[in-house]
């Protein structure tokens, strides 16, 4: 395709994000200001440019399909230039402004991120701050996500990376529960012991160890399930069972007695350990507001996530 005709094509790229992004015809018409047939008829052109089916149309809703996905993927990367084209004309884009969206699993950001909210939109007034709870993929350019912040052994390769610091699964419970049904000494001890896991999957009850050169997994029950960190960390607290977290979330707890570290000669993995990543799309001309935001992170949260978190040792209980 010669540069004219794919100068052309980009309107009506700009409209199919519209299109996928409102879901229906209609939506997407009234913020262009055109009728919905006008648009349909639109989509109906780019399709037989691309020579592929973007849209699945039906007479209630419609379906982006997966060649339509690809592309839609892309055009967001322009979308995204083109802001940053509309940025850089600005008279004076050396103070920070405008939206920045960050999303991170819900319990990072309840646990971590949330405190560093109203200091940075403290210090800095004219940016707005989005954050998503997200758990599970991240994609930054499907979402719209200026920064993701991960909890991965495999960062995505296709976005910068700064690596903040290890992330370890501790295994906790309180006192009183300990004291009432023991302290394991080994992982297979977990299956005689009431424990709170996940429950977002069939595997979730299925808690994989490893130490030197021995792996166990051990299939564990209990009467409480909950994929919410706080929610689970308080069922702990309750005297409920054995839980798995994240070490920056039962920091406080471990820290002053109300729960204790169990297993802590054992290492545990899932799909959420290793480090915790910040990452964001590659870009030559960076907004004020991205600079700013990273390099706040950098400063005032990577040192207090690097000093790292001392786990008492396991200690058996009278």
């Amino acid at each position: 395709m010669n540069q004219a005709k794919l100068i052309g094509l980009l309107p009506d790229l700009a409209s199919f994000i519209l299109v996928v992004n409102e879901g229906s015809f209609t939506a997407a018409a009234q913020q262009l200001g055109v009728t919905p047939s006008a648009l349909s008829k639109l989509m109906t052109r780019l399709e037989k440019a691309l020579s592929v089916k973007l849209i699945e149309r039906s007479t209630r809703q419609l379906h982006i399909t997966q060649a339509g996905q690809k592309i839609y993927d892309q055009c967001l990367v322009m979308m995204n230039a083109a802001q940053q084209v509309v940025e850089l004309s600005s008279v004076d884009h050396s103070v920070p402004s405008g939206a920045l969206t960050v999303a991170a699993p819900e319990a990072f950001l309840n646990s971590v991120l949330q405190p560093l909210v109203l200091p940075f939109l403290t210090q800095f007034p004219h940016i707005e701050l989005k954050l998503r709870a997200i758990d599970g993929k991240i994609d930054v350019f499907r979402d719209n996500i200026d920064i993701a912040f991960k909890l991965t052994d495999k960062p995505d390769e296709s976005l910068v990376l700064k690596e903040l610091c290890k992330t370890e699964l501790v295994l906790c419970a309180s006192p009183e529960y300990l004291a009432r049904r023991g302290v394991p000494t080994h992982p297979t001890d977990l299956a005689d012991h009431d424990c709170l896991y996940l429950a977002e999957t069939p595997q979730d009850h299925i808690w994989n160890f490893y130490k030197d050169e021995t792996t166990h997994s051990v299939a564990v029950s209990g009467r409480y399930a909950v994929n919410q960190a706080q929610m689970r960390l308080n069922g702990v607290k309750d005297g409920l069972g054995i839980g798995i977290f994240h070490d920056f979330i039962v920091q406080d707890g471990l820290a002053n007695g109300d729960i204790l570290p169990v297993l802590t000669d054992w290492t545990l993995t899932s799909n959420y350990h290793g480090v915790i990543a910040m990452q964001y799309s590659q870009t030559q001309y960076m907004p004020a507001r991205l600079r700013t935001f990273i390099d706040y992170v950098l400063t005032h949260l990577q040192p207090k996530l690097s000093a790292g978190i001392h786990l008492p040792m396991q200690q058996q209980l009278d």
